[in-house]
């Protein structure tokens, strides 16, 4: 387990920077890494990157996008998995701050879009508070990325017409308090980010507050990654799907999900297939896309 400095030690370490920048008006960018494969990355990202002085990155940020930084940025890893935090939250605000203070040129970059579970919103608080300048740039979340690889919309016309970002975990840990009975209606998509640990739970929640157990589930692995793996499932298989990872993962609840692709060897390997569903499903008699009845 990493040991994190205590928080005097890290504040002076950050702070004092030598003042080359002094006099300089400094800045922090909150941008969005999109979820791992580089070229996912926006143009407005990469440029920013480039000229970034400082990089305070998460820690699924791929080498190949941090690369793109100059060789003289520094970077500075605050990664968090689950209980295991190099930084806490408020030390990373002040350590964008003082940066920015310093007349640096302050690049926060972010796994998927600083804005959905990123806690982009926080960050852009402190720069506030602080009189500092904060910018925002959008990134291509995960789901966006899961979906799409999967060839399994979001939405769709006749089987989902809506979609629902959650998250699977509560602050203090545990279970998230969600609406359940609002997420269990049928005909949409239910995206729950960190959910892997907490999926027996929130199956049970789903299908307790009236979603059928057939209902088809996707849960997607290191989504756009070399690595990527899929596993089509139902919300009652999805426990025991959940059990087969081991990396970070969605977890996508709907009909729509019945299109998913998972018959690549590459990207279902091991977990395989856990309920019987197989890839590229019929979703029944609903219409797809622009199709129309014909008499």
């Amino acid at each position: 387990m990493p040991h994190r400095k205590p928080k005097n030690e890290a504040t002076k370490r950050l702070v004092v920077l030598g003042g080359a920048h002094a006099g300089k008006a400094g800045a922090v960018w909150l941008v969005g890494a999109g979820p791992g494969d580089p070229e996912l990355l926006t143009l407005k990202a990469l440029k920013l990157l480039e000229a970034a002085d400082v990089v305070v990155h998460d820690g699924l940020v791929s080498d190949e996008i941090l690369d793109l930084a100059p060789a003289s940025a520094r970077r500075i890893s605050v990664a968090k998995r689950k209980s295991r935090h190099s930084y806490a939250q408020d030390e990373i605000n002040r350590m964008l701050v003082a940066f920015a203070q310093e007349g640096l040129k302050v690049v926060r970059l972010k796994g998927g879009d600083p804005f959905i579970f990123g806690r982009g919103g926080e960050e852009l608080e402190a720069c506030r508070e602080a009189g500092v300048d904060c910018f925002v740039v959008p990134g291509v979340t995960a789901a966006l990325a899961a979906g799409a690889g999967a060839g399994a919309p979001l939405t769709h016309r006749g089987a989902a017409q809506a979609v629902t970002f959650v998250t699977g975990h509560a602050a203090a840990g545990g279970e998230p308090d969600l609406d359940w009975r609002s997420l269990a209606k049928a005909n949409q998509t239910v995206v729950i980010y960190m959910g892997v640990s907490t999926a027996a739970g929130i199956a049970a929640r789903l299908m307790e507050a009236g979603r059928v157990g057939a209902t088809p589930a996707l849960v997607v692995e290191n989504a756009s990654r070399p690595d990527e793996r899929r596993i089509l499932t139902t919300l009652a298989g999805l426990p025991g799907a959940a059990e087969a990872i081991a990396g970070p993962a969605l977890l996508i609840v709907g009909e729509a999900m019945a299109l998913a692709n998972c018959t690549n060897p590459a990207l279902s390997r091991e977990g395989g297939n856990s309920s019987g569903l197989s890839g590229n499903l019929s979703i029944g008699p609903r219409l797809r896309g622009n199709e129309r009845r014909t008499k």
